[in-house]
């Protein structure tokens, strides 16, 4: 007698076909997401449609591994969910695309970057679409006219009038908080199990105060010359570490219902492959093919940026008393002008103190604590943890191992400069 196919065995399928393409699927909602916003983007303003809406919507779906959809994906699969909970992980992941929509856009602003994904910044192409409007050129000729009044309420001549450039950065900023908006009405409208929702809603919450809170972090680090290797990491942490790998793994644990244990096991893990994501990044910022990672080499040098690659190289060589490598430091780190032969002189200041073969080793190890911190975890599908596994070292940085209990999983090269930060 043929067995009737439940609800359950639907759901099963659904996730074995998930499985398969994970990013697939996440492509798939995050585009019937963006459909449905951008119909009430273009219902309020055809323009604020056309210039704001639709270039989040690019952005979002243009680029990236789909990392951390990837992530709340596995931790679920690995704790047992993935029948009636996938609809649910997929807009989860869907709305982590546009939480890190608004941080790359951001972070772009705040840096003054020109390239994202080997393409113009969102600010610099709204920068580059309104530089010769006829405003601008009534706005030069009116500035000395109006140079006087400016002066007199307390504003300069060159600010009467707003530039491309003030108009592009500004235009970001609104982009990047409308993709933030899309991800918290995503999550709003999502319907999670009753014995997950509070679970998750609080993991959300406290994802996106950490991520501002590690881009403060940074800021400050640049604006005090910070040199601290431990704010280096804490710096780390926040900024990308956990909103990257432990709190997508998290959500999807706790869409799993997973007990203490579980997810005690997920958080470790992503938090050490979280770390050794962002150090494996501060290593392509600085020695990466800009062909590969979409984004100029050396960036981080000329921004000043408080590195760990930096803090450790700085710590060695005065420990070393080395005094020409001090220098080298000390005169480029935070020169917006600095020539590519300065750069690679900073390069060779990285190797000759070992602080690059430092970094190395350590994102290894964390590669090799993370997967170690799988080992008690226990699971119905073994297929998950080797994908998980494989994902944690892929996104690591670190060089692939053969997973002990099964062939080795296909994971695609994740790489953080590649929008993926």
């Amino acid at each position: 007698m043929r067995r009737i196919r439940t609800a359950d065995d639907q759901g099963t399928d659904r996730a074995r076909v998930v499985d398969a393409d994970v990013a697939g699927a996440v492509e798939r909602v995050l585009d019937e997401v963006l459909g449905a916003r951008l119909a009430e983007a273009s219902a309020a303003d055809a323009l604020f449609g056309r210039d704001i809406a639709e270039r989040v919507a690019r952005f979002t779906l243009g680029g990236g591994k789909r990392l951390r959809g990837r992530f709340v994906w596995w931790g679920l699969r690995v704790c047992g969910g993935g029948g009636e909970t996938a609809g649910a992980a997929l807009r989860l992941a869907a709305a982590l695309e546009l939480v890190q929509t608004c941080a790359l856009v951001h972070d772009d602003v705040m840096d003054g970057a020109e390239l994202r994904r080997g393409r113009p910044a969102l600010h610099a192409e709204m920068r580059g679409q309104y530089a010769h409007q006829p405003g601008r050129e009534r706005s030069a000729r009116s500035a000395e006219t109006f140079g006087r009044a400016a002066e007199a309420s307390g504003r300069s001549a060159e600010t009467s009038g707003r530039s491309a450039e003030s108009f592009g950065r500004s235009a970001a900023v609104l982009a990047g908080d409308l993709a933030l908006a899309w991800a918290d009405d995503t999550v709003l409208d999502t319907s999670f199990p009753a014995s997950a929702r509070s679970a998750v809603h609080a993991l959300w919450r406290t994802m996106r105060t950490e991520m501002v809170a590690g881009q403060y972090l940074d800021l400050h680090g640049q604006v005090t010359a910070c040199r601290s290797p431990a704010r280096a990491v804490r710096t780390a942490r926040l900024k990308s570490a956990r909103y990257s790998v432990e709190r997508p793994l998290l959500m999807g644990a706790a869409l799993a219902g997973a007990d203490d244990r579980a997810a005690g096991a997920l958080r470790s893990a992503g938090r050490c492959a979280g770390l050794a994501f962002q150090l494996h990044d501060d290593l392509l910022g600085v020695f990466g093919d800009p062909e590969e990672t979409g984004k100029p080499s050396g960036d981080d040098i000329r921004e000043g940026k408080l590195t760990y690659l930096t803090t450790v190289a700085r710590a060695r060589a005065e420990a070393a008393g080395d005094g020409g490598a001090l220098g080298v430091l000390d005169a480029a780190l935070g020169d917006p002008d600095l020539s590519a032969a300065a750069v690679d002189r900073v390069r060779e200041v990285f190797v000759s103190t070992g602080a690059r073969a430092a970094l190395e080793d350590k994102i290894e190890i964390l590669a090799d604590r993370s997967v170690a911190y799988l080992a008690g975890l226990r699971t119905a599908d073994p297929a998950a943890l080797r994908h998980l596994r494989a994902l944690l070292r892929a996104t690591a940085g670190a060089r692939p191992h053969a997973p002990p209990d099964g062939p080795p999983v296909a994971v695609p090269v994740v790489a953080a400069r590649a929008g993926e930060r």
